[in-house]
């Protein structure tokens, strides 16, 4: 972090503890190092007022407006730190830089009124195309849409890298975003700017234009991307700043859909951060088998079918059914990951963003459209392909795809074998995954779809360092996508919905995210479920004393502790409800071990034996159990059979050395603990023997010693 940045985190961090009068010679020190003499002339109007206020303060005068004087001086303060951050932030990062620049340049004049009725006029023209003459109309509008595709990309660059809103702007922009006269496609792209605008820098005037939008559009895929960008953009640290955010979020909260789109949304983040170890599935245990079990096969010329082997089909005629059947079941583990949420296709079109498409920054967000200038000479050539009319308007990708697609597509499909190219073009093959029209209009799939288009941006666009990363993970398994746990959601209408969530992070095993999920959960909401994934197993009992699942959490944290008589206990009280469950039985053994009470342990043990011969953890604690009770033998046969197994546990190789060891084959013992040693990759510093066994046998601390170097040696 340059000085620079650091003086200006300064400022900052006054300002999120509500420091007025720090803040204020914060932004002095930086501006006395970095000299603006318009942000200085402002600093000091707002020193006088706030010096005015002090000096009535500190005689005793009783002002009923001071509060909110204080919140509106401490708001002005971070107007101007916001923009000075803004500016400096875009300045220092050379493609924000060159936006910056070019489109100030190109336009000198950005007036909403004249931005609002060149979008409306865009409207207006498209819809007198109808009424040109057929020979002229495509020529027309394809210019059309380059201009206005040009205009639409200068004003997504205009926003981007605009300072910080007037109540006025956000409230024009607002009306542009929700008016019916302008194109929706172009609405969403707008939205797509200004939450990259908050998220480099936050503002409350874009964050609660983004709120109305959603609350007041009348357009699903404006209201959907609205809403991905004020929660991706709520910001904890603000609420002494702006207590407007929290107003704004409560009041949505009153309504039981928003409580419930934003459930959706919380889990649709969590999948999508999912996307990177999904593609490492895809592409190492399922893609292989695909190709394996295919009739294709790829070589520098494209992709060509493989000649049927008639000795093949002779020797082994149940083969190619059987790689049928391999081939359906890739696809169908491939599907089912679609259907629970994951982003299946990164991967794959992650290597199709280096297109001159995506030079435009805009071009990675907006919507898709076929008129797009940019791709419309790529649809040209493919007008008559039913294939890809059909993965355009069923298949399930983000916007970002579907135009990798196109291009993509265009370029391999004379590569392909002509009988193959024309099931294609008469729609017969698809790549699976198609889903139903209904489903597709659906605000979940909007929402979803938006996801991965901002998921993509932010993980493979050349300069995307220059941008806040909602989805950056690098201090948190989940980063700023886990947005439950917020403070202002404690105790609102949303918190019963949280439960949802946390059995979601447990299924993802992300145990840590789940914690700091429950930490925010409020005293009402302390139900018997909420301690069990707490961990607090007596707190849930005393609601619940007959629940199973808490006694037995209980117990298994009674025996984690050592407290093998209270574990001992509560597997006796299971028991007792369930006498002859091995699992209980198991651990009432070990209990019973440990408490060396070894008589009463076999008995359980020779019977668990007995109906559960194979069962290698029975094995495992009767032999143990046998070991202390001096039948070294019987052990030394379980050990045997246990470490003579195609896969052996590193713990089996070492009790088996204790075995020898005990039994005075010293030379078994060495290799054996040698063993544990290699296959648990066990640091010698952090090595040590089982006292306790040791001394049952009258083990030596010398001959312990001559046990170590020996396995060491």
């Amino acid at each position: 972090m340059t000085g620079t940045a650091l003086q200006l985190q300064r400022v900052a961090n006054e300002l999120r503890f509500g420091n007025v009068g720090l803040a204020i010679a914060e932004m002095e020190t930086y501006l006395a190092a970095y000299p603006q003499q318009q942000t200085l002339e402002r600093l000091n109007g707002i020193k006088a007022e706030y010096e005015l206020m002090v000096d009535y303060w500190r005689r005793g005068v009783k002002d009923p407006q001071l509060e909110q004087l204080y919140q509106h001086l401490l708001q002005r303060v971070y107007v101007l730190y916001g923009n000075v951050a803004s500016y400096h932030h875009t300045l220092s990062h050379p493609t924000l830089a060159g936006i910056y620049s070019r489109v100030r340049i190109e336009r000198q004049d950005w007036s909403l009124t004249d931005i609002r009725k060149e979008m409306e006029d865009f409207v207006s023209d498209v819809a007198m195309l109808e009424l040109e003459m057929e020979t002229v109309r495509d020529e027309k509008r394809l210019q059309l849409y380059k201009d206005h595709q040009i205009q639409m990309n200068n004003l997504f660059c205009y926003v981007l890298t605009s300072r910080m809103w007037s109540d006025g702007v956000g409230h024009d922009f607002e009306e542009i975003l929700l008016s019916p006269t302008i194109d929706g496609n172009d609405q969403q792209l707008l939205v797509s700017a200004v939450t990259l605008a908050l998220l480099n820098q936050y503002d409350i005037a874009k964050f609660r234009t983004l709120v109305n939008v959603y609350r007041r559009s009348q357009e699903e895929k404006v209201r959907q991307r609205a809403l991905v960008g004020w929660v991706l953009a709520m910001r904890e640290e603000m609420r002494h700043v702006y207590p407007e955010q929290e107003e704004l979020v409560l009041s949505l909260l009153s309504s039981k859909q928003v409580c419930e789109e934003l459930t959706e949304l919380q889990m649709q983040l969590v999948y999508c951060l999912n996307a990177e170890k999904d593609t490492h599935t895809i592409q190492q245990e399922i893609i292989p088998d695909i190709i394996k079990n295919n009739n294709l096969q790829f070589n520098r010329f494209g992709i060509e079918e493989k000649e049927e082997d008639p000795v093949e089909d002779i020797l082994h005629p149940e083969a190619s059914e059987e790689r049928m059947e391999k081939l359906e079941a890739s696809f169908g583990q491939m599907m089912n990951m679609q259907k629970q949420g994951s982003d299946i296709y990164f991967g794959g079109f992650s290597q199709m963003k280096r297109f001159p498409f995506f030079y435009d920054i805009s071009n990675w967000l907006v919507p898709f459209y076929v008129d797009h200038p940019d791709i419309k000479h790529f649809l040209g050539r493919l007008k008559e392909n039913k294939f890809v009319e059909k993965m355009m308007s069923t298949g399930p990708f983000c916007d970002s795809d579907k135009y990798s697609f196109v291009i993509a597509f265009q370029q391999v499909i004379e590569r392909i074998p002509e009988g193959m190219r024309k099931m294609l073009e008469r729609g017969e093959a698809s790549m699976g995954g198609e889903l139903p029209k209904e489903e597709l209009q659906t605000p979940a799939f909007y929402r979803r779809a938006y996801l991965m288009d901002l998921y993509r941006f932010f993980r493979l666009y050349p300069n995307r360092q220059e941008f806040e990363n909602p989805f950056d993970i690098t201090h948190n398994e989940l980063g700023r996508c886990e947005f439950f746990s917020l403070w202002l959601f404690t105790g609102s209408p949303l918190e019963p919905y949280k439960d949802h969530i946390v059995r979601l992070l447990k299924r993802q095993k992300l145990e840590r995210n789940a914690l700091h999920l429950l930490d925010s959960y409020s005293d009402d909401h302390h139900t018997v479920e909420y301690y069990m994934w707490s961990g607090m197993y007596v707190k849930a009992l005393e609601l619940e004393p007959d629940n199973e699942k808490a006694l037995q959490g209980y117990a298994r944290e009674m025996f984690n502790n050592g407290l093998y008589e209270d574990a001992l206990e509560a597997y006796d009280e299971l028991l007792m409800k369930h006498p002859d469950k091995s699992s209980f039985l198991l651990n009432k053994s070990v209990c019973l071990v440990n408490l060396k009470d070894y008589e009463e342990a076999l008995k359980i043990l020779y019977r668990l034996n007995y109906e559960h011969p194979d069962d290698e953890q029975v094995n495992r604690v009767l032999a143990w159990t046998l070991l202390f009770t001096h039948q070294t033998e019987q052990a030394g046969k379980i050990y045997q059979k246990l470490v003579s197994k195609e896969k052996v546990l590193a713990e089996d190789w070492m009790n088996n050395g204790y075995c020898c060891w005990v039994s005075g084959r010293t030379d078994e013992a060495i290799d054996s603990i040698r063993k544990y040693v290699t296959a648990g990759k066990v640091d010698m510093t952090f090595f040590s023997f089982d006292r306790e066994l040791l001394e049952e046998y009258g083990i030596s601390e010398t001959q312990v010693k001559l046990m170590y170097a020996a396995v060491f040696s």
